[in-house]
C-alpha cells in the first residue's frame, strides 16, 4: 500500500488558485442551500 501511494505523489504538482477564483467558491457556498423534505434534497441558490 505504502508503494503505491509514493508513487502517486511524484506524479502530482501543486497548482495554486488565484484570489478570484477562491472568493467566487467562498461566496458560491454562502448562498447555497439544501433542503430536505421527505426524503429528498433539494438545492437552491439564495442570489
Amino acid at each position: 500500500m505504502k508503494e503505491i501511494y509514493s508513487e502517486d505523489r511524484k506524479k502530482c504538482k501543486l497548482v495554486k488558485a488565484k484570489p478570484e477564483t477562491v472568493q467566487f467558491l467562498l461566496n458560491y457556498s454562502k448562498s447555497l442551500k439544501i433542503t430536505e423534505a421527505e426524503g429528498l434534497k433539494f438545492e437552491s441558490n439564495l442570489n
